[in-house]
């Protein structure tokens, strides 16, 4: 595989530490984040003087040059397919799709084709964004295969360093669309008692925690307050069904299945949801038909509705909604029934 070199001095008044340095002062037109900064010089790819220096935190001083092996992006074996998406908006620099539910976002074992990916890499063919090394399109940030709604993709490595970078800041804007079981009522004492949660102006209430990986199922996250990763979902009763719920969820961190984690946490699994949901079901008090909807419902009733986010290329602000699909909304029309 082929390489190129890139030589970075450093500035005047440095960060503390080599990652910060470098990410303050690489080349804007190179798009490396800190993140990939961090690994290559985990991998040895930061030389100084011939030398490799592995420790992010080294430190450094102004006038420090130091070198970066970068290898070419790699041809993906990932193939290309004649997939129909649905595409909210599109420019020379980004993507932003409304994905079904179902559909996984990127190949995996197990999931080799029918993706996202084999969609975008059909639909935009070489205008797609390499990161880490890897020719594949800038997928910015995911939602699970069997919640539906919005994503945006990048098509330069410039425009996904730009839009990672407001998702990581947590600037980009989320809502999403979910059916949970029960009322999160600001009145409910017992919600007032769980741990990490408050409520906000407004009844919001705010769900604060950290995440990790289950202890015993490492394909779950689980909340705890030691260690893991901090996390904050916001969420706002919209419609009260007395054994549903319609709420608006909002993200300030984006955490793997944080509303679904959450959501159960508070009580309030969502419907639908096979992972977190529990084994709550509807009985027989609320009639045959809101109980065949709810229980038989096939997936986490959760669409991401609303993404914004400022355009990397003019910094001009993007907002996007999507609809609810036909799945939640005819679930929502039983309930209101």
């Amino acid at each position: 595989m082929s390489t190129q070199v890139l030589s970075v001095r450093i500035g005047a008044n440095p960060p503390n530490r080599l990652d910060k340095a470098l990410a303050r002062d690489v080349p804007e037109a190179a798009a490396l984040s800190r993140t990939r900064l961090g690994r290559l010089i985990a991998e040895g790819q930061v030389l100084s003087g011939g030398a490799a220096v592995t420790d992010p935190k080294a430190k450094v001083e102004e006038g420090d040059v130091f070198d970066i092996t970068l290898e070419a992006a790699a041809e993906v074996e990932t193939v290309a397919q004649d997939i129909a998406l649905d595409v909210v908006y599109e420019d020379d620099w980004l993507i932003v799709v409304n994905k079904p539910a179902g559909m996984v976002v990127h190949p995996a074992p197990g999931t080799p084709d029918g993706t996202l990916v084999n969609a975008l890499l059909a639909h935009c063919g070489d205008s797609l964004s390499g990161i880490g090394g890897e020719k594949r399109p800038g997928i910015v940030h995911r939602i699970d295969k069997e919640t539906s709604g919005l994503l945006v993709v990048a098509k330069s490595d410039g425009a996904h360093h730009a839009l990672a970078a407001q998702f990581e800041k947590h600037t980009a804007k989320r809502a999403y669309l979910a059916v949970c079981h029960g009322v999160p009522d600001p009145a409910d004492p017992r919600l007032r008692g769980v741990k990490g949660a408050s409520f906000e102006p407004g009844g919001v209430l705010k769900l604060t925690t950290q995440l990790a990986r289950h202890r015993t199922d490492r394909q779950k996250q689980a909340v705890c307050f030691t260690g893991g990763r901090h996390a904050v979902t916001r969420a706002r009763l919209l419609e009260d069904f007395t054994v549903a719920a319609l709420v608006e969820c909002r993200l300030e961190t984006g955490r793997t299945h944080q509303i679904r984690v959450h959501m159960a946490h508070a009580g309030h699994g969502l419907v639908g949801d096979p992972v977190y949901g529990g084994r709550r079901r509807a009985g027989k008090t609320v009639g045959p038909e809101v109980a065949e909807a709810l229980n038989g419902f096939p997936r986490q009733a959760l669409h991401a509705a609303v993404l914004g986010f400022a355009h990397p290329e003019d910094g001009r602000a993007l907002r996007f909604e999507a609809p609810l699909p036909d799945d939640m909304a005819e679930l929502l029309a039983v309930l209101r029934r």
